[in-house]
């Protein structure tokens, strides 16, 4: 007899943290490792964040809150959402929860039923489909590619769309690809949304303040007003703030949505940590000088990283607008093999040879429904970046 739930055998571990455990067992086990897996940025929290937090302790902040969070926070993510994407909400719109990704989980939780279909463009965050099975629906993978930088079309999005359809999720700028929807490249998207009106859409910018260049970030909600009332904005302070580890996400949505997350919550987690929502409230109503100082930051790592991988033997990698990805192709790498006598047949044979042969660790492509592709996260030194991109050319200038 199997004591295991049926539920569990649809799902499969992260691959993003199976490449950063590999990663870490190997440097604890003496090897040489560059780790380019994690998706987190290499900054401290800034000090009035820390100072917010260690406050919060001190004055014995400490005690249970309403299950989806404090009102001063909520009120701190309507005040960010008027002044960043003139979206206006109140309290009782808001969701706090225990990162972005419980945040996620409580919507599809809440509204998914067996058979309820939920379109995800590829490449995706790789808890994307999981979730979605945990949760008892069923993924449909609608996949981009590199010839339209990584984004969904609109004819793409409109052959994906059922009436079983119940949730689009949407991405921008993206996990693991770094590409961002312009205002009317999202336009198109909801116009198309706007034609299927039992449609949800649940939006996640988590990378909003991580944009370079030109790229000016816009949401949903934002550039098409008409769906207001089917689109869940889901944040949080992880990325742009360096606040991965105090584990605090947040969305805003319709009432019934959020009252019916409420729920889902009070009788999972029940509330964040007090001291990291307290924290969270500074991040957001405080100074925010630091983020263009960290994204000069990443901005150069990004081009860096872009120019070496592009000099590689057979390594294609287009230049993202944002997030701290890239997401070359190895297509004219497969079938080679490996100065250690690895045949790289896919992208996770790649990853796989990649990190035993140089000891550099990226997460192969196919974890993120896209291949033969292969994700680098640039949120870390310059020197690790330069020493990486050193070896992953010497590999594959040792492919024969």
């Amino acid at each position: 007899m199997n004591p295991l739930s049926a539920t569990l055998s649809r799902v499969k571990p992260s691959s993003t943290i199976a490449v950063s455990t590999k990663a870490r067992e190997l440097k604890e086990a003496g090897r040489d490792v560059i780790g380019l897996g994690a998706g987190e940025p290499d900054f401290d929290t800034p000090e009035n964040i820390a100072a917010a937090g260690i406050r919060a302790i001190q004055e014995g902040k400490t005690r249970y809150t309403a299950p989806d969070g404090i009102i001063e926070l909520k009120q701190a993510v309507c005040a960010k959402l008027k002044r960043d994407n003139a979206l206006d909400y109140i309290p009782s719109q808001i969701s706090i929860g225990t990162g972005g990704k419980q945040i996620l989980y409580n919507a599809l939780m809440a509204t998914l039923n067996p058979g309820d279909e939920v379109v995800i463009p590829a490449p995706y965050w790789v808890s994307y489909p999981d979730m979605v099975l945990l949760a008892g629906g069923e993924p449909v993978i609608a996949e981009a590619s590199m010839q339209t930088d990584y984004k969904l079309t609109a004819d793409q999005l409109e052959a994906a769309i059922t009436p079983k359809t119940k949730w689009f999720i949407f991405n921008s700028p993206s996990n693991p690809t770094g590409a961002g929807y312009n205002w009317d490249e999202l336009k198109a998207l909801t116009d198309v949304l706007l034609r299927h009106p039992h449609v949800l859409i649940m939006t996640d910018d988590m990378y909003e303040h991580l944009v370079y260049g030109d790229f000016e970030f816009c949401t949903p909600a934002q550039v098409e007003p008409q769906l207001y009332d089917r689109t869940l904005t889901c944040n949080g302070v992880s990325k742009a703030y360096a606040m991965t580890g105090w584990r605090i996400g947040y969305a805003a949505g319709p009432e019934w949505l959020i009252g019916a997350m409420r729920k889902i919550q009070s009788q999972s987690t029940s509330n964040p940590c007090t001291i990291s929502q307290w924290a969270a409230v500074e991040a957001l109503n405080g100074t925010q000088d630091f983020i263009p100082k960290n994204n000069a930051v990443f901005k150069r790592r990004r081009d860096l990283v872009v120019k070496m991988l592009n000099d590689a033997e057979g390594i294609q990698c287009p230049t993202p607008d944002g997030a701290f990805y890239v997401y070359p192709s190895i297509a004219e790498l497969i079938g080679k093999t490996s100065k250690g006598g690895t045949v790289i047949t896919d992208d996770e044979a790649f990853a796989t040879a990649l990190l035993e042969e140089t000891g550099v660790a990226v997460v192969f492509g196919a974890a993120f429904g896209l291949s033969p592709n292969f994700r680098v996260s640039y949120a870390t030194s310059d020197a690790a970046l330069e020493d990486a991109c050193t070896r992953i050319q010497a590999f594959c200038a040792a492919l024969r």
